[in-house]
């Protein structure tokens, strides 16, 4: 699939772009966005949650939210469903058409927002510790998506510029590759393949 094989490379986190909200209630530090024009099929983007607000609807989408910053979100979904994500990290996966609103649990909250066209791709969201090393593999229909959540980590071959906490390393599907990651913190690791 065309989108995966997008170039590698590391995106700061200076360079997230902020805008509004589709519905107009919040802020979006978006990351990543494949393709780069036109309607998006994978979507990555740190929302800042400043008051309750109801989230947008987002049909065909499924998304994954995890708690960066903030003392915690409730989302209320209108099926009555209730799930709360409290710190520090904890996530949940749901259908972009749900109807939901979230509800700062004490004061604004960062969430690391993973969106993903479900008739196109698959995405698996991984939270894990870094110590030492860490290897990711590419291949021609796998790409990853890496967001350092705390620490600092270098690729072994410098291959691709160094993390700080809060940067971002897509690593593009194509022939497969071995990325070694060092160093020491906390990061989301996503998986992303054809549906």
């Amino acid at each position: 699939m065309e989108i995966l094989s997008f170039p590698s490379r590391v995106i700061p986190a200076a360079d997230y772009r902020r805008e509004r909200w589709r519905n107009g209630l919040g802020w979006t530090r978006e990351i990543l966005r494949l393709p780069v024009e036109g309607e998006w099929q994978l979507r990555l983007s740190i929302a800042e949650i400043e008051q309750d607000a109801a989230f947008s609807a987002f049909p065909g989408v499924e998304r994954e939210l995890v708690l960066l910053h903030g003392e915690g979100l409730r989302l209320r979904f209108a099926d009555g469903r209730c799930e709360t994500l409290l710190p520090p990290h904890q996530r949940l996966r749901f259908a972009g058409e749900d109807e939901l609103t979230g509800e700062l649990v004490d004061g604004a909250t960062q969430d690391f927002n993973l969106m993903w066209r479900r008739a196109d791709l698959r995405a698996e969201l991984l939270h894990r510790p870094l110590v030492g090393n860490m290897l990711f593999f590419t291949e021609p229909q796998a790409a990853w998506a890496i967001h350092l959540l705390a620490g600092q980590a270098a690729f072994v071959d410098g291959a691709l510029p160094p993390l700080q906490a809060g940067d971002t390393a897509w690593l593009g599907a194509g022939e497969r590759r071995r990325y070694s990651l060092d160093g020491g913190g906390e990061l989301l690791a996503i998986r992303v393949t054809p549906a």
